[in-house]
């Protein structure tokens, strides 16, 4: 099993993606913690509907962006080790405090970078007039949206879309893509060399392991 720390900003659809996954078999893990910079998101909500231990602190009340970001990883890492962060949702660019703090860390974006990286990915996806987009799970670097990818999942761009519509379909692909991205973590399944990210065959699968900065079988080698 690993521990996860979600990091999120919006309506914690995703989360409940995540939830559902551990409920059903389908994902060995546990959220640990729920984290967020807006304290009255659908996330926060979803998480203590859940009964999670949850922390939503507002980044206005801090001198500066790491000392908001030392209060929060405070409080995630206080609840005990993390394997895997993952960002979901959580609007904010991870700064080197929760970069050094959760060094496997994860970030899901709604386009098949990297096209499209940054805010707004369903509207600039539109307004190029691309045929397929989608959505990415990939390792946060020191960039907006350039980290490794780990996994993509194309959606069609149907005739007569708006970002509405095309924003559902890939929501419904990001409930999808995310746990089954995390189970591979829990399988000890994900091995990462600088930008080259493998998913391994299940016989090659190194057992999981727990421990902040690269558990669940994630592997960097030195």
């Amino acid at each position: 099993m690993i521990r996860l720390a979600v990091f999120a900003s919006g309506e914690g659809t995703n989360l409940e993606a995540i939830l559902a996954a551990i409920a059903a078999g389908r994902l060995d893990a546990e959220v640990a913690a729920v984290a967020s910079d807006r304290p009255e998101c659908g996330a926060v909500a979803r998480a203590r509907r859940h009964g999670l231990p949850t922390w939503a602190l507002c980044p206005s009340d801090f001198p500066d962006k790491a000392a908001y970001e030392r209060a929060l990883a405070a409080a995630v890492t206080g609840r005990g080790e993390v394997d895997v962060a993952v960002l979901a949702g959580y609007m904010r660019i991870a700064g080197p405090v929760l970069r050094e703090t959760f060094p496997c860390m994860v970030n899901l974006h709604p386009s098949l970078l990297p096209c499209f990286p940054g805010r707004d990915a369903v509207a600039q996806a539109l307004a190029a007039g691309v045929r397929v987009t989608g959505c990415t799970v990939h390792f946060v670097d020191e960039g907006v949206d350039t980290g490794p990818i780990i996994a993509q999942r194309a959606v069609a761009v149907r005739p007569g879309d708006d970002a509405e519509r095309l924003r559902a379909r890939i929501q419904r692909a990001e409930h999808r893509l995310l746990p089954e991205v995390l189970s591979l973590f829990a399988q000890g399944r994900i091995r990462r060399e600088g930008r080259r990210v493998e998913i391994l065959p299940r016989a090659r699968a190194a057992r999981p392991h727990g421990g902040a900065g690269g558990g669940g079988g994630w592997r960097e080698p030195s």
